[in-house]
């Protein structure tokens, strides 16, 4: 079950740690985040500082596209790249090279592939045909036709700009005969070489009709280095720079541990069983006294059975006590209430990991503070950022958080593993970046195609759900079918895809008045205070005519969403009828959710007495088809809230409001 292997990966340095003040906490943490990786020409390896320790030499450095938390590939990775170079091009020279994959923004997975300290092409899922594709760089096409004949095409050299330009049969030596409309082209054009398009297949050539567009084409020469280093090549020309990043760490966490205000108690570690985990609580067993650790292990009930398995697996394998505190069914029992969680609706932290959270710190306070070490990191996304070396847990009084790893990217903290042999998550080495709950929104659409795969089972269940979901608001079985259900306001890349396909993504809201809220601190990504809700009975327009009581409102039909923002607090109503309430403050988050909610129940129950009118001295409001519209002019004076009898008697209809 558990895995050891022997590769390398990729960690900043830093000073030796300490425990801070806030003052100096901020200073540090606001240090830009690093861009770039460097390379050992001579040995041909990756390096996490400037120097090899190997040869001695400095490295080349490496830039990358941001986020920039690079890593290296997986066991399936790197045979899925096999499988798609050697469908494109007949080959894989990079096969027995260490690979090097960095996330960058797309439709849906898209990475940097790097090889050798070249960036040879992109990697990256095709969410309509459902299936991952590789497309060259003009680096890789350099590298690639020294091995290949497929798929290639030798332009007559006119000495003219080439860049864009659509080129036909006769502007072409060889075009060869296993090209399909949309391959990526392998380009020679005299000393040029580089990358295009087929817009035909070979074998359905006309006369003067275009056969390729050249994307980029330039003089360059790239080629494979002779060497190709071993993973133990890899780890001892990191040898110093590893050792310096766990000092760094280990000192951190021994020195708030034993800090007088918690060294008689626990130190708790947030184990999830995924790597970022797995390595602070590695640290903190070389940190600290085994006999004060407890990995705590928050199962939401929706995890993958090898993450539970694992988690299990570990800390016995290694004497650590482990705390495991199960959420049960609480998914499956709030999901009919709540409809799908979103990456911008995400109700299911609170429900599954913020009540398992709380009895798993219950004898914590502030007469008796404990410490948790966790794995936050700031390159996983752009809200951990600002992560700081401490701070105060939100919803546990007395816990102090420790990020030991804050800094680190992805390759360190694989690097890590790797160095230190440790026993990892089989997930990974199966097609998951990721290793949380299998039906999480922040899951990208390839992985959810790998649970469809390797857990038809869960697939199946959640399916099952989200196409009921679907049907009951008037959505096509596309809208499941392709991910739309993760979002509740859809991002740009979405709406194309919707175009695309042709299918409409505003859900039909149908039903009777109610609603369905949890609140908190968001457990996943540790922001602002939080109210999300359910509202059943209230369409998206009746929304926008009542809300702009609560301040200047921007509606959207075609994103599906009412927003209204102010300095203190953040309201969202979406299509799918989910209420998102935020701010930093909790009083201010419920005081603002209890008036969002005093609105969508007044324009529905709304009866058209027209009392409100007369209350009204600026003329704001009207009556439309039977309901109240509110319009710009309202300065948000309330009066029309004490004249109306929905209002009034609020607490009687719904007794939850």
């Amino acid at each position: 079950m558990q895995k050891k292997r022997s590769t390398f990966t990729f960690a900043s340095v830093g000073k030796k740690s300490r425990p801070k003040t806030r003052k100096t906490r901020k200073r540090s943490d606001k240090q830009v985040l690093a861009d770039h990786i460097f390379w050992c020409n001579s040995c041909n390896v990756p390096l996490i500082g400037p120097v090899c320790d190997i040869c001695g030499s400095e490295g080349t450095k490496l830039p990358l596209t941001s986020p920039c938390d690079v890593r290296f590939a997986s066991a399936y990775e790197r045979d899925l790249l096999d499988d798609l170079l050697r469908q494109l091009y007949d080959c894989n020279p990079f096969v027995d090279r260490v690979i090097l994959l960095n996330k960058v923004a797309g439709d849906d997975r898209n990475d940097e592939v790097l090889v050798d300290g070249i960036r040879i092409g992109h990697m990256y899922f095709d969410i309509l045909q459902k299936q991952f594709r590789f497309e060259p760089t003009d680096m890789g096409a350099s590298v690639l036709l020294n091995h290949t004949h497929s798929k290639t095409a030798h332009l007559h050299y006119s000495g003219r700009h080439l860049n864009g330009k659509k080129i036909s049969m006769e502007g072409i030596d060889h075009f060869s005969p296993d090209i399909k409309n949309g391959d990526p082209v392998l380009l020679r054009c005299g000393k040029l070489v580089g990358i295009g398009t087929s817009l035909e297949d070979s074998a359905n050539y006309r006369p003067g009709k275009p056969l390729l567009r050249v994307k980029k084409i330039k003089k360059i020469s790239a080629n494979l280095k002779q060497s190709a280093p071993s993973m133990d090549s890899v780890i001892k020309a990191n040898q110093s720079s590893l050792k310096r990043i766990e000092s760094n760490a280990v000192n951190m966490i021994k020195g708030i541990g034993n800090d007088p205000a918690y060294s008689s108690f626990p130190v708790n570690v947030s184990f999830s069983g995924g790597k970022d985990s797995l390595v602070v609580l590695d640290l903190a067993r070389r940190a600290l006294d085994a006999s004060r650790l407890r990995a705590i292990f928050l199962n939401t009930g929706i995890e993958f059975p090898e993450t539970v398995q694992f988690a299990h697996e570990f800390c016995n394998a290694n004497g650590i006590e482990l705390i495991e505190k199960k959420a049960e069914n609480a998914f499956w029992d709030n999901v009919e209430s709540f409809g799908p969680p979103g990456k911008d609706f995400r109700w299911c932290c609170k429900v599954c990991k913020l009540g398992p959270a709380n009895s798993a710190f219950e004898s914590c306070s502030a007469e008796n503070p404990c410490l948790a070490i966790d794995g936050k990191r700031k390159y996983e996304s752009f809200s951990r950022q600002e992560t700081a070396a401490t701070e105060a847990n939100p919803f546990v009084p007395g816990q102090l958080n420790v990020f030991p790893i804050r800094q680190w990217r992805a390759i360190e903290v694989w690097l890590y593993i790797y160095w230190k042999n440790l026993a990892y998550n089989p997930l990974y080495d199966m097609g998951f970046e990721r290793v949380g709950c299998y039906l999480c929104p922040s899951t990208l659409e390839c992985e959810f195609e790998r649970v469809r795969q390797l857990f038809p089972g869960l697939y199946e269940r959640w399916m099952a759900y989200l196409q009921k979901w679907t049907a009951s608001k008037g959505l096509p079985p596309e809208y499941a079918e392709y991910g739309f259900w993760r979002w509740q306001q859809h991002p740009p890349k979405m709406l194309a895809l919707a175009k695309q396909l042709g299918i409409a993504i505003t859900p039909v809201e149908t039903e009777d008045f109610s609603i369905s809220a949890v609140s908190g601190h968001s457990v996943c990504s540790g922001g602002n205070f939080s109210v999300e809700a359910r509202i059943r009975g209230v369409s998206l327009s009746e929304a926008a005519d009542v809300m702009r009581m609560l301040g200047n409102v921007v509606y959207s039909p075609e994103m599906g969403v009412v927003l209204i923002k102010s300095r203190s607090c953040t309201v969202k109503f979406f299509a799918s009828g989910n209420l998102k309430v935020t701010a930093a403050d909790r009083k201010v988050a419920d005081r603002m959710y209890r008036n969002a909610c005093l609105q969508l129940l007044r324009i529905a129950r709304c009866s058209g007495c027209g009392v409100c009118l007369n209350a009204c001295t600026r003329g704001s409001i009207e009556l439309k088809n039977g309901k109240i519209k509110i319009h710009d002019s309202c300065t948000g004076c309330g009066k029309c809230n004490e004249s109306c009898v929905v209002v009034r008697y609020a607490n009687r209809i719904i007794p939850d409001i």
